[in-house]
């Protein structure tokens, strides 16, 4: 197949062949140009007209970013043609994600059963609202930190693996130390002759604990920081709505798992981890994260990054760090801002229940214990909260299974926003082996470990295509399926004025899942495809300029094309800001709530906690309405694709 070329750059080098386009002049911007006869149709990326944040005008305000001002390396132009960018496998992506599943069962024990556990020692409601600040604290702190480390990591076998290990260790290490607080505080005073049930014994654990907790915390939000960027840098673009569903549903299995353990008796069936609920919990999340962490890191191969090029230059002080994430803030996709921001308020509405549903569901089971029996022992009284504690978990493990069920069903009838490519190439010659690789960078930096099956026959592809779009509903695209299930959060938030039983609060934990699902996979998805995007094209032209002496281009210009943007860790990162900040105001919010409406432990009737969900949903409209400013100006100069910006 013969192409004409006229003051085209050589980069044999690069691609084995010449590269597919002609240029009208030395200052104009490289063409593709077809095979004779033959249309190109196929792309790397195929935007879907419905998409929720990027238009069809894409394609053409992103020539001119891979163009540029002056000659643009063949392999850049390649990524926007069909084939580049392989599909991966089912397989991998399941593995790819996997780790994310243990993580969840982690942050599953704590959130079902960290606040039980917290106050059976002793700690006051409104003190443990200011203990679980930790959980937003770290978030803010941590990832963007962990981002921009991970992202400048030159470490042979990954930027985010060490991250993953590191975090997943001190993960396991505050959960074991959290569980056995009281034998480790006791123990270690008993050693002076202190009285185990004295005051000052109490005290010390409370304050252990709290410790532990923070660890706990900025572990987690560690390994979480490592886990999101290395699904993000794994998979290709047009699979990050793909991976991240995966992401999800592993999620949901997670939760499953975690809430599962969490209603069962397990110590009586697995007395060798402990001797109560929450030890033999923490046993359980400490080998699934370290075996699904493990899993994922040997499985798949991230790319060297020590062939990206040295490390952006910076101090590593505080202060550098906080201009770092204000230099970024600053310069985010307009796009991923307006997510952020809608992330901003779901995420004050999504705080009070993720922390509080278990007690506010134990609140409903205890009341009618406590108004029949108004002079329970305190023995008496933890007897009763550890039944209720049990049907709380109940509860979460129904809204954990809606949220599996949703997150499995919903990717079938929502509009994809993205289209995977089609190589005619491979269709034409099946004999020639599908190898997935990373667009614009040699085979041997593929993120895969393996090859994977030939592409399917045109007419395979097109019967599965009719299928998959029979089962889509042409109007829900997954930003207006993000929208409703913020009102959806709402009205379920208000309806808590008119719940009085266990049973209808546990059906209402459960239509609240659908909307879990949507949160935890939309966002996720909006902004790792633009992310995913943006890293091929930076990568590509790393490639071109370090693999080829006969590019020519303006050195400065194109500097700035390839740096001025961020990666997916601190981007990620940020992200993670959004989140985690208003979980701050949320916990602020409901200590003076609780200060205004908690009755004493024992007594019937206390709704403190449903005051608190009902001030989350009202958060969750306005974040409906943010939502629904995603994607009014979705063109692809909006989306920060102007002026050469990456």
């Amino acid at each position: 197949m013969a192409h004409d070329q006229s003051d085209s750059p050589s980069t044999s080098s690069l691609l084995g062949s010449p590269p597919p386009y002609k240029t009208t002049g030395t200052n104009s911007p490289p063409v593709a140009k077809p095979a004779s006869g033959t249309p190109r149709s196929n792309r790397s990326l195929e935007l879907n007209e419905q998409s929720p944040l990027l238009s069809p005008q894409y394609l053409e305000d992103d020539q001119t970013l891979l163009a540029g001002s002056t000659g643009t390396p063949a392999n850049e132009l390649e990524w926007r043609d069909g084939g580049a960018e392989e599909s991966k496998s089912v397989w991998y992506l399941f593995l790819l994600t996997l780790s994310i599943g243990g993580l969840q069962i982690a942050w599953a024990v704590e959130l079902s059963n960290g606040s039980p556990y917290l106050l059976s020692l002793g700690m006051n409601k409104s003190l443990l609202a200011f203990v679980w600040i930790a959980g937003p604290l770290s978030g803010t702190l941590v990832q963007p930190y962990v981002g921009i480390r991970s992202d400048n990591c030159r470490i042979s076998w990954g930027k985010r693996k060490p991250f993953m290990l590191g975090g997943a260790a001190a993960t396991i290490a505050s959960l074991l130390i959290l569980a056995w607080t009281r034998e480790i505080v006791h123990g270690f005073l008993g050693l002076f002759g202190v009285d185990p049930t004295s005051e000052g014994v109490k005290t010390v654990a409370i304050i252990f604990a709290i410790l532990a907790v923070y660890v706990l915390d900025f572990s987690i939000n560690t390994v979480q920081a490592g886990i999101r960027a290395f699904i993000v840098d794994n998979a290709p673009t047009h699979q990050q709505e793909d991976a991240n569903a995966w992401a999800g549903r592993i999620t949901g299995v997670g939760n499953i798992l975690g809430y599962l353990s969490g209603y069962v008796n397990l110590p009586r069936i697995m007395p060798f981890f402990g001797d109560t609920q929450f030890k033999v919990l923490c046993v359980i999340a400490s080998v699934a994260l370290g075996s699904t962490v493990i899993i994922s890191s040997l499985y798949v191969r991230e790319r060297d990054p020590r062939l990206e090029g040295p490390p952006s230059l910076g101090k590593a002080g505080v202060l550098s760090f906080f201009v770092q994430v204000f230099t970024s803030l600053k310069r985010l996709p307009p796009q991923i801002r307006k997510v952020c921001e809608v992330q901003f308020f779901n995420w004050i509405g999504w705080f009070p229940f993720l922390f509080y549903i278990t007690t506010y569901i134990g609140q409903l089971f205890v009341n009618p214990i406590f108004e029949a029996n108004p002079h329970l022992s305190p023995a008496e009284i933890d007897e009763a909260w550890e039944n209720a504690t049990r049907a709380g978990a109940f509860a979460l493990l129904i809204f954990a299974i809606t949220s599996f069920t949703s997150i499995i069903i919903l990717p079938f009838i929502i509009v994809p926003t993205y289209r995977a490519p089609i190589d005619t190439e491979n269709l034409l010659h099946p004999s020639t082996p599908n190898r997935a690789s990373t667009p614009g960078t040699p085979g041997t930096l593929s993120a895969s470990m393996s090859y994977f099956p030939t592409a399917p026959s045109p007419e395979s592809h097109s019967r599965l295509t009719r299928l998959l779009s029979a089962c889509q509903l042409s109007w829900l695209t997954l930003r207006r399926a993000w929208l409703l299930s913020h009102i959806l959060f709402a009205i379920c938030m208000c309806s808590t004025f008119f719940i009085t039983s266990t049973a209808a609060g546990t059906a209402l934990v459960g239509v609240v899942g659908l909307c879990w699902a949507l949160s935890s996979w939309a966002p996720f998805a909006l902004i790792s495809a633009e992310i995913s995007k943006r890293d091929a094209i930076r990568r590509a032209r790393h490639a071109g300029r370090g693999s080829s002496d006969n590019i020519h281009s303006d050195s400065s210009s194109s500097k700035s094309l390839v740096d001025s943007g961020d990666q997916a860790g601190v981007i990620l990162g940020l992200h993670n800001v959004a989140i985690a900040a208003p979980q701050i105001i949320a916990t602020l919010v409901s200590s003076v709530i609780f200060q205004l409406a908690q009755k004493p432990r024992g007594e019937p009737g206390d709704d403190s906690v449903g005051w608190v969900l009902r001030f989350g949903g009202v958060a969750a409209l306005v974040a409906a309405y943010m939502t629904s400013r995603v994607g009014d100006e979705a063109k692809g100069k909006e989306n920060g694709l102007e002026d050469g910006e990456v």
